[in-house]
Parts: structure tokens; sequence; C-alpha cells
């Protein structure tokens, strides 16, 4: 009878299940696949040769399992550099244009928190160009208003963003970029259009409308 009380006993205990500690750990975790989207506007305050300068765009991706953000976004300048150039009685007004775009990337960082950041970079292409109009009429000076110059060009912009959960489906995020520009050379005026020109850091503010 004891014998059988003590089998008994040890049927009755449930071994502790052991946890598979060789299971190995993946980017995007090992639980179910979600996919949402957003997209939203952009705003960025830079400096361009010296100058205080406002990019107005958006922006749009793809996100797999509220980690990673595949899709692309477009950005133009709202605060051209307008120059004053003078040839003989001629007046003239110096505009320079300036808008880029590409694919974009961003890796974000524990998306469920109120508060957390994200990584993301811009791989892409723009184009700079001036344009010219006539103020004052000049015989001697036989230009007329067009464009002047345009160059296009390369760009990389990584930038790191601080993001706050504001609704389930509305996001803002404000971060900082360096936005770096190779391939423009061109000169009007006493004016240099280059590389070093168009590029700098950038103060970021996004606004996500999506489903995460």
């Amino acid at each position: 009878m004891l014998a059988l009380t003590s089998f008994t006993t040890v049927l009755a205990i449930e071994p502790e299940p052991v946890s598979d500690t060789t299971k190995p750990r993946t980017l995007f975790g090992s639980g179910e696949f979600t996919s949402g989207g957003f997209g939203g506007p952009v705003a960025k305050v830079t400096s361009i040769d010296g100058n205080t300068s406002l990019l107005v765009g958006g922006r749009g991706a793809w996100v797999i399992n509220k980690t990673i953000a595949i899709g692309g976004g477009g950005y133009g300048l709202v605060t051209p550099r307008t120059l004053r150039e003078g040839v003989g009685t001629t007046d003239r007004d110096t505009m320079m244009n300036l808008g880029y775009g590409g694919a974009e990337i961003e890796f974000i960082i524990s998306s469920s928190d109120l508060l957390h950041f994200s990584v993301m970079t811009l791989v892409g292409a723009g184009d700079v160009s001036t344009t010219t109009s006539r103020t004052m009429w000049d015989e001697d000076d036989e230009r007329g208003s067009g464009t002047i110059t345009s160059d296009a060009f390369f760009v990389l912009e990584p930038q790191v963003n601080v993001e706050l959960n504001v609704t389930d489906w509305f996001r803002m995020a404000a971060g900082v970029s360096y936005r770096l520009v190779n391939g423009v050379d061109s000169q009007v005026g006493s004016i240099k259009l280059d590389d070093k020109m168009l590029s700098g850091v950038a103060g970021v503010l996004t606004f996500k409308f999506g489903i995460y």
C-alpha cells in the first residue's frame, strides 16, 4: 500500500518545462507577423550658406512588426535664397530653388512605449537650380528671364528621432538629421554653389498618421 501511494505521488508531480535556450533570437521576433503603415507631413529647419531655411515635404512607409519602416519621402525649399544682382542699369533677382527625395528606411526602438526612439536614413537624389527675372530693362543686356543653372545631386541623410505616441493612429517625432550632398558645382555671379553650401544639420518635425 505504501509503495502504491508513493508511485501515485510521483505521477502527480508535473515536471517543469525546460526552457529552450538554443532557439536563436531574430530581428523581427518569433511572434505573429504584423504589418502597418503611415504617412504625413514633415518640416525641416536648416541652414543653407549661413541662412536659416525651411524645407517642407512628406513621407510614407510600410511598417513591419512595429520595428522596421520602409518607404520614401520628398522635400522642397519653401524659403528660397534670393540674391539681388546689378548688371549695368539692370537689376536682377536671382533665386535658388532646392528639392530632393528618395528611399527611406527607419528602425523603431520599443514602438509600443509612450516615448521611444528611432534611427533612419534617406538615400536619394535632388536638384538645385537658380532662376532670374529682369526688373528693369537695359538695352545692352539681352539676357531674359529663366533658369541660369541646374545641378542634379546625390543625397544621403541619416537621422535620429524621439517619437511620442499621441493616439493609436497618430504619432509625433522630433529629430536631428545631417544632409550630405554630392554633385553640385555651379557659379552664379560671385556666388559659388557647391556641396558644402547645401550640406548641413537640420531639425526635423514629423507627423505620422497610420496603423501600427
